[in-house]
């Protein structure tokens, strides 16, 4: 009788979805709470790191001509050390998606160590492509520990990508929703989605525990709702989706062009290095090197050069392309934001307010998120401008094309029908010459061969 009741209690708990929500819930609060725990301490070391190797910088301007220098050792440590961790975030997505090799967790310190060298000797970079890397090295390393399943293995992953990038722009809100809708541009899976807010939330209160503070924007005061205003946002996200296509296609073009022609790694980062100084030179201004915040900020209260969106488009997909680590995101908020305050004056829209809008724009456009962007402009900006928020997100992906800055992020539903694809396309393997699908068009038509 004793075994008997046992053996029903048993079964009351497996069938009980309530007990298992209730089971999941506290599983994945410590878990999660782990994973927040290292990635927030990993992005404050980052971020205070980055600090000190901008004003190092700053302070001795001799650095930037030891850039090319700096190339070829970073290429090294990679070469010798490196292993699949040269692919970066593109090798998250891909172990997410096939989870075999798994993240090493030797990613954490090269590219600390990469990212490090690239600002203090003057590449253009950003940091999310760092605090996603080591966030995901170290939830790798928690699930190697652990020793659990290959499903909770690719929850674990999800929640590396949210804690370091909640942490590392202090938007955890944003920051789940980025790392739920990266894997498959077009669907969000939600079987993450409370872990991966827990490891976001957790990051980010770390990495403000830990004393760093993160950069903060206004709008200023934004226009009532008006057809006009609407259909103004509406060019200008046209225009900032365009510009995430032209950065996506450059970083790709940059990367391939000195692949071809260098085949050393060492000697790729060298050239690369070399044409970034001399641009740098040509230029007469530093401001398009490192993160280049103080031209976010001049964007949101002056002016800035027509150009300054193209320079920094350019040095960034370079010093990407030449094999120098860092992210993309934090440029691209830059890229928006100086594209907007010039856009602002021919369309008579008020400045601070498109610059906000191309901030988040541009990198909805970029990486496939406009929902995550949104909401990153809810956190950064307020609510009062959610419905400009909104649409300059949503033009800007469909503009965008389908394209992108990670390669392995995978093509879940297309903007348009005249893409045919399979369930494991990715961005990197899509088709050059699109052909509808017929049947989903309704009609049939024949193609040359």
């Amino acid at each position: 009788m004793h075994s008997f009741k046992e053996k029903n209690v048993g079964l009351f708990i497996r069938n009980s979805f309530h007990l298992q929500s209730l089971f999941f819930l506290g599983k994945w609060l410590i878990i999660s709470g782990i994973i927040g725990l290292l990635a927030g301490s990993a992005s404050a070391l980052f971020l205070a790191s980055l600090d000190w190797a901008t004003n190092l910088r700053n302070n001795t301007p001799i650095l930037l001509f030891f850039l090319p220098i700096a190339g070829v050792i970073v290429s090294y440590v990679y070469m010798k050390y490196g292993g699949v961790a040269s692919k970066g975030n593109n090798l998250i997505l891909e172990q997410i998606h096939n989870s075999k090799d798994g993240v090493p967790l030797r990613m954490a310190p090269l590219v600390l160590f990469g990212t490090i060298m690239t600002h203090l000797f003057g590449g253009s970079a950003g940091r999310e492509g760092t605090a996603v890397q080591m966030g995901s090295s170290l939830a790798d390393a928690v699930w190697k520990r652990l020793k659990l399943s290959a499903i909770d293995r690719k929850i674990i992953l999800v929640c590396g990508i949210s804690a370091g990038f909640g942490s590392v722009f202090g938007t955890p809100l944003a920051g789940t929703i980025f790392a739920l809708e990266v894997l498959v541009f077009g669907i969000i899976r939600y079987q993450a989605l409370i872990p991966s807010f827990f490891a976001a939330l957790i990051g980010d209160r770390v990495t403000v525990a830990w004393g760093i503070p993160h950069a903060h924007y206004s709008l200023g005061a934004v226009p009532e709702f008006s057809v006009v205003l609407l259909l103004k946002i509406i060019i200008a996200a046209i225009i900032f989706g365009l510009t995430a296509l032209l950065f996506s296609k450059m970083s790709q073009g940059f990367k391939t062009l000195f692949s071809a022609y260098f085949k050393n790694p060492m000697v790729k980062s060298f050239v690369g290095g070399s044409i970034v100084v001399i641009i740098v030179l040509i230029l007469g201004t530093r401001d398009y090197i490192g993160l280049s915040l103080p031209l976010i900020h001049e964007s949101f209260e002056g002016e800035v050069s027509p150009l300054s969106f193209f320079w920094k488009t350019l040095l960034t997909t370079m010093t990407l392309g030449a094999g120098f680590q860092g992210g993309e995101v934090t440029p691209l908020f830059t890229i928006g934001a100086t594209l907007g305050n010039t856009l602002s004056s021919y369309l008579g829209v008020p400045t601070a307010l498109l610059a906000g809008l191309g901030f988040i724009a541009v990198f909805a456009g970029a990486t496939n998120t406009p929902v995550a962007c949104f909401v990153m402009g809810i956190e950064l900006f307020g609510s009062e401008a959610a419905i400009y928020l909104f649409t300059a997100c949503a033009i800007s992906y469909m503009f965008s094309g389908h394209t992108g800055i990670y390669t392995a992020q995978r093509v879940g539903v297309a903007k348009s029908n005249s893409l045919e694809y399979h369930e494991e396309s990715t961005l990197g393997n899509l088709p050059k010459s699109p052909k509808p699908k017929e049947a989903e068009l309704g009609w049939t038509r024949k193609y040359p061969s």
